[in-house]
Parts: C-alpha cells; sequence; structure tokens
C-alpha cells in the first residue's frame, strides 16, 4: 500500500472521529473541547507543511517576507471552517498596513495565539520563537523556512545576538517582528497581564522603531482548558496606535516597559467588558509589572 493510500485513510479516520466527537457534544458538552482540539491539531499540521511549502517557493521567487502572512490566513479560514472559531481585528487607523518596520507585541493567553496571529498578522513581518521549536516536525521546518527569529533563553550572549541581529534585519529588509513580552501563556480566566520581559523593548529602542500595541480580549468563554471549555465564538482583537521610540535609550526602557503594560491592561479589561457586554474590576498589579533580572531575562 502507497504512502498516499495511508494517508487518505488516516485523514478519512480522524474526520469521522471529529465528527463522532461534535455529534457527541449535544448530550455531552465536554466532547466538543475533544472535537475542537482535534480539528486544530490537523489543522496547524495542514498549514504548517503548506506554509513550509509555501516559504521554499516564496524564498526563491525573493518574497520570503510574506511565507508567515500567507500561512497565517491558511491557517485563519481552515480553523473558522473546522471550529467555528475566529478573532475580530479592530484597527481603524490601518496600523497593520501602514506601520512599518515595527515591534508589534500582544498579551499571550493560550495556545489558540497562534490563529490569533493568523487572522492579523501583517505582511512584512515574523515572528520570534524559543530555539527549542526549531527542531518540531512541520511547525519548526516551516518557522525556519520562513524566517522566524529563534531565541536561546538559556544563552544570554546568544539571544542579545539575535536580538541585535534582529535589529539589523529590520531596517535591511524593513521587516516588522512580533513579540509576547509576557514570555509565556498566562491562561487566565479574567482579564490580566502577566509582568513583561524587556527584550521587546530594548529591541524597538535598539532598532529605532515604534512599538505598536495588540490587545486581545479575554478569551475564557471559548477556550478554558482546566475546565475543559472550546466553543465556536468570534474574539476581538484592538491594534492601538504605536508608540514611538525615536530619541530613547536604554535607561528608558524600563519606563518604556511599565507605562505600555499599562495601556495594555487597561484596554485589555475594557475590550473585555464590551465581549462580554459586563464590567470587569481592573487587576490589582505587583509592583510596576517589569521583569527585572540579570542576563537573558532582561533581554526576552
Amino acid at each position: 500500500m502507497s504512502f498516499t493510500s495511508y494517508l487518505i485513510y488516516f485523514l478519512e479516520g480522524y474526520t469521522a472521529l471529529v465528527v463522532a466527537f461534535y455529534m457527541l457534544s449535544f448530550v455531552v458538552p465536554k466532547a466538543a473541547f475533544a472535537a475542537r482540539t482535534l480539528a486544530a491539531y490537523v489543522a496547524l499540521l495542514v498549514c504548517a507543511s503548506y506554509g513550509a511549502l509555501a516559504s521554499i517557493v516564496l524564498r526563491i521567487l525573493g518574497r520570503q517576507q510574506i511565507a508567515q502572512w500567507t500561512t497565517g490566513r491558511a491557517f485563519k479560514y481552515l480553523m473558522i471552517a473546522t471550529t467555528g472559531i475566529t478573532f475580530e481585528v479592530i484597527d481603524p487607523k490601518r496600523h497593520l498596513e501602514t506601520v512599518r518596520p515595527a515591534v508589534f507585541i500582544g498579551n499571550h493567553q493560550t495556545e489558540l495565539d497562534v490563529l490569533m496571529l493568523g487572522c492579523m498578522f501583517p505582511k512584512y513581518c515574523s515572528v520570534t520563537a524559543k530555539k527549542v521549536l526549531k527542531n518540531v516536525p512541520f511547525l519548526g521546518w516551516f518557522m525556519s523556512l520562513s524566517g522566524t527569529v529563534f531565541i536561546d533563553r538559556k544563552n544570554s550572549k546568544t539571544a542579545r545576538d539575535a536580538m541585535a541581529g534582529a535589529a539589523s534585519e529590520m531596517h535591511r529588509r524593513k521587516q516588522s517582528v512580533y513579540m509576547f513580552p509576557e514570555g509565556t501563556r498566562s491562561y487566565t480566566k479574567e482579564p490580566d497581564l502577566l509582568p513583561f520581559k524587556k527584550g521587546a523593548f530594548h529591541l524597538a529602542v535598539q532598532a529605532g522603531v515604534p512599538i505598536v500595541p495588540v490587545v486581545v480580549a479575554n478569551y475564557s468563554h471559548v477556550l478554558y482548558i482546566k475546565d475543559f471549555v472550546f466553543t465556536s465564538g468570534k474574539i476581538p482583537v484592538k491594534v492601538l496606535d504605536p508608540i514611538p521610540t525615536t530619541g530613547l535609550t536604554a535607561e528608558d526602557v524600563d519606563e518604556l516597559t511599565r507605562s505600555t503594560r499599562e495601556l495594555m491592561l487597561k484596554e485589555l479589561v475594557a475590550l473585555t467588558e464590551k465581549a462580554r457586554n459586563k464590567p470587569i474590576a481592573m487587576p490589582a498589579t505587583k509592583g510596576d509589572g517589569v521583569v527585572r533580572a540579570s542576563g537573558v531575562d532582561t533581554t526576552l
């Protein structure tokens, strides 16, 4: 039996399993969690494979810079078809189209943020990622081929060199980057932000490019892993005005990080209030919400 036959049988069986879980969810609501999880994983696998091939073709054509954008859009449409989930991008001033290069930053909630990127990711932009992801089949291949900036968090010199290289590439290719300053997923049920690491802000100051905050409403009503909640829905994402960094130095990074986090937290609460149609209290913040540490943590 050929590889193609095995692949067809696998996809048929996988599709039948997903449909069975969706059918079961009418009786056992939590079965929808399994159905959408399975659907999301196969969608990610398909789009990562497509992205790897698209990156090769686009590199040959000299258009590598749009590889992550085109793959993200494919993931967007496949996910809405298979899970019923999408993100509604609110960008009335069209910053995603007109501000370039820039350091785009956003709050990081769950694995579903990959879909958020698929829905809002601008052209001529790449992500930064942990170096360990480079070796993940399909996803890692796609990220490597499409120009992802990989950061080794265990090696501060390597991390700083990567960031310096990213700053240089941003100017040379007019390439933006997207970063999550929280550094990890928060998995919060209510709107809140983890303390921000300063790497994105150091990068923006070093490159002399604006910071563009992107705020995603808390979506625990759509995905909350602890309670096995995974439902369809439309989640709002708002692009805020660019924050200029011209004339700033490394000494200004702490205040820039603190004020940006405060701005994003206020917008996060307001956006979630609008999405849920009910008032939400502003969460308390310990300290100023900025990570202060030695070595690599100061740059990521």
